[in-house]
């Protein structure tokens, strides 16, 4: 393993997070008012905006100096969206609530400006790749960085996390059960799920159904062998993505016969976000920007986890010791040797994340680690050992020993799967809701409300996010006046070649 960083760099350290939640009405059902106005713009929001759907609000905290931080921005952000929705509730699980038929999943509107515009056509592009249940599943994302990394560093640090991003999935995991409404209608082939009991499907020893086949799966995208040995290896199979037409997309069409939009393209990926990874290499972009050209101009500036449902027993969905254990881990990542992947690794790993999604709390369990089969708990262990002198070193930099405490909690979750969260799920439907999925999740949602009713909110706090919203609608106002090209001149332009390259 690589020497640890200095203290001064541990210390600077950042984290972020954005959020994802369905907004669902008192009775537990998608709600179908649009994004309050209370709450500004979602085109132009710093902190507030939706993801796929219009009920699906993202609430997204600014790089902080660590868990504490981020989680407190985070919370006053979901105090500022709790007061403006009413009655409404945040739903507090990664599988979604009750769902109406799929065409009834409103798509998020952004305005009528060009950039708003091809960001409602590419969720019409989502809905009509994947459907839209699949694109109503929330999560977290975890962005993180650390100072004086250059983009290979990045890169070492990825492909041991998607190596070892199993671990995570059976810690964090919290999603072993699903409403049925969520593939009525709909086929997945192999998904393998059990009827707990009526109006409640899920698998046994399931720690992350999100992360399952039953998730974020695409046959399309199954043929992206996207390699992470390094930033040109990468970006040439995401151009590559987005410039190779897929039958089953060029079927669609990119209007259909009334010049209504139907998806930006025809390529196997409209854009980079359509790229399910569970980590993604991050830089900032600037207006009109994409976010492949800028990663070939100015490198990795930051990492974007992607795999981390929400936890039903937490108000805002994370905790600080799992913060704290990530950005552990991710330094194990990060320090730990790593060799180049290949395409054989790279479908072992797939194999691996599946196997763990669906039955992470197995007795027995077996992954594959080159060509040998090893034990669960002994890879597990070994992994958990490894980060035990990381966690001391960040507690040495910061004070304390939150950090082991983390780590503490990690370890002890490996050693009695009963204490993951994904068991603690099952568990508390049992004993409290006659083994109801959604009867626990509206629960818990209702309980996450009033406790963060019950917090006091700043008074400069909710005027600052007051002024925050106002001004993000005068923003797209200005957006909307301004003078703009024919938004199919503005579509080819933006998914031209030029754009992708520096």
């Amino acid at each position: 393993m690589k020497n640890t960083p200095a203290t001064d760099v541990l210390k600077a350290m950042r984290c972020g997070i954005e959020k994802e939640s369905l907004r669902v009405r008192p009775d537990g059902r998608l709600s179908s008012v649009p994004h309050p106005a209370a709450l500004g713009s979602a085109l132009t929001h710093p902190r507030i905006t939706t993801d796929f759907s219009e009920s699906q609000l993202e609430l997204i905290t600014a790089p902080q100096a660590g868990a504490e931080a981020c989680l407190a921005e985070l919370t006053q952000i979901h105090q500022v969206v709790c007061a403006a929705i009413g009655e409404e509730l945040l739903w507090g699980s990664s599988m979604p609530c009750g769902l109406p038929a799929d065409d009834a999943i409103p798509i998020g509107q952004y305005g009528t400006s060009n950039i708003g515009r091809a960001k409602t056509v590419y969720r019409t592009g989502l809905a009509n790749r994947y459907g839209r249940r699949m694109q109503a599943i929330s999560g977290i994302h975890y962005n993180w960085s650390l100072p004086g990394l250059a983009t290979a560093d990045y890169f070492s640090l990825i492909r041991n996390f998607r190596r070892h991003g199993w671990l995570l999935f059976y810690l964090f995991g919290a999603s072993p059960a699903v409403c049925p409404s969520f593939v009525r209608g709909h086929e997945h082939p192999g998904h393998g799920l059990s009827e707990l009991r009526p109006g409640t499907l899920y698998l046994p020893h399931a720690t992350t159904l999100r992360m399952g086949r039953l998730g974020y799966q695409s046959e399309a995208q199954d043929s992206i062998a996207a390699s992470f040995n390094d930033l040109e290896a990468y970006g040439a199979a995401l151009e590559d993505a987005m410039t190779r037409t897929w039958p089953a997309h060029e079927k669609v069409g990119v209007q259909d016969k009334k010049g209504n939009y139907l998806q930006l393209s025809t390529a196997l990926l409209q854009i980079e976000n359509e790229f399910y990874g569970k980590i993604r290499p991050k830089c900032v972009i600037r207006s009109g920007e994409r976010p492949l050209h800028a990663l070939r101009e100015r490198g990795v500036e930051y990492v974007e986890v992607r795999l981390m449902d929400l936890d039903p027993f937490e108000p805002i969905g994370i905790s600080a010791p799992v913060c704290r254990f990530i950005d552990v881990f991710l330094l194990h990542c990060l320090l730990s040797e790593s060799a180049p992947d290949t395409p054989d690794e790279i479908a072992a790993i797939g194999r691996n994340q599946e196997k763990v999604a669906a039955r992470g709390r197995e007795p027995g369990l077996r992954l594959e680690r080159g060509s040998q089969k090893v034990a669960f708990d002994e890879w597990g262990g070994q992994l958990i050992a490894e980060c035990a002198p990381l966690a001391a070193e960040l507690d040495a930099a910061h004070g304390g020993n939150a950090y082991r405490e983390a780590h503490a909690a990690a370890a002890a979750m490996l050693a009695d799967a009963s204490l993951t969260p994904s068991a603690r799920v099952l568990a508390a439907m049992a004993a409290n809701h006659s083994d109801s999925y959604t009867a626990f999740a509206l629960a818990q949602s209702r309980a996450h409300r009033a406790a963060l009713g019950a917090l006091p909110l700043p008074a400069e706090v909710a005027q600052r996010f007051a002024a925050m919203a106002v001004e993000s609608i005068a923003l797209q106002k200005r957006m909307e006046e301004r003078g703009q090209v024919p938004f199919e001149e503005w579509r080819k332009q933006y998914l031209s070649l030029e754009k992708l390259r520096p």
